[in-house]
């Protein structure tokens, strides 16, 4: 008993569509081998599926690309060709449009415009008119946004300093000599009041009396006065001789008076701010 004949329909299943596909392309890869081995042809198959899989088939000793261009010859035509000047048409296209536009941006900057009819440099000048509104805008918006941060970052150290002078002023009333270590009080609360993300530790006898401030950056500063004995200095140590007076500050930077006589330490250091609305500050003797 026979196979009954198929009818040579779409197949509306998936699952038996690609089945189907994967039977036929094998037998079809087979013929192509077996009438290159018993006739000495040259066959070349591409195949996509209707997923978009790629198969070829090419017979033995050559190649798809020179049996492609022995079909071209055979028909006397060339798709590379007709495929180049496409291209060169399109580029063609896009130089004309570069130029349009370099020819706008040289007009729009005052230049090349005798070819311009009265029509034509009234509407360039509404144009340019425009432009110029919106960067104006686009400016006064920028100076607006800036005035006001240096309008906060000045406000916010009028403050700091406020704060600062009130500290000096409570310390100065609740000291007396029985508390040597005040100083360093004071100093945590004043590097906390110009930056709250600053942190300072105080130095052991080693490194001598001081103290070192971690700024907002990682910055790390060792400020202080080393006492006696011999040795190297350490890097950034900060030492002033005896009743000296430190540098004087950067012009907007503010600096607190001397510390009341009552506010003693065995060896005293006291705060300079070198910049009000950054974390800098320096302890000086």
């Amino acid at each position: 008993m026979g196979r009954g004949k198929i009818e040579i329909k779409r197949i509306e299943n998936a699952t038996n569509r690609q089945v189907t596909y994967s039977k036929r392309r094998t037998g079809i890869m087979k013929k192509a081998r077996e009438l290159t081995v018993l006739c000495d042809a040259q066959v070349a198959i591409i195949m996509f599926s209707s997923t978009g899989k790629y198969h070829e088939f090419c017979s033995p000793g050559t190649d798809i690309k020179t049996i492609f261009d022995r079909y071209q010859q055979a028909i006397g035509t060339s798709l590379w060709i007709e495929q180049y000047e496409n291209m060169q048409r399109t580029l063609s296209h896009l130089k004309d449009i570069n130029r349009g536009l370099r020819t706008e941006i040289r007009q729009r900057m005052g230049e090349d415009l005798d070819s311009l009819d009265f029509d034509e440099l009234r509407g360039l000048e509404q144009n340019v008119d425009a432009a110029l509104k919106e960067v104006r805008h686009r400016k006064y918006h920028v100076i607006s946004t800036q005035t006001d941060t240096y309008k906060k970052k000045v406000k916010h150290s009028h403050e700091a300093y406020k704060n600062l002078q009130q500290e000096l002023v409570r310390f100065s009333l609740h000291t007396d000599d029985r508390s040597p270590l005040i100083s360093l009080a004071l100093v945590d609360r004043c590097v906390r009041l110009i930056n709250p993300r600053a942190s300072w530790t105080p130095l052991g006898h080693a490194g001598g009396p001081g103290v070192r401030v971690r700024g907002q950056h990682g910055r790390r500063r060792r400020l202080g006065r080393r006492g006696g004995g011999a040795g190297r200095r350490p890097a950034g140590h900060v030492r002033l001789p005896r009743g000296a007076q430190p540098a004087q500050p950067a012009r907007h930077g503010l600096r607190l008076p001397r510390p009341p006589p009552g506010l003693a330490h065995p060896s005293p250091c006291w705060v300079v701010l070198l910049d009000p609305t950054a974390w800098q500050c320096k302890l000086v003797g």
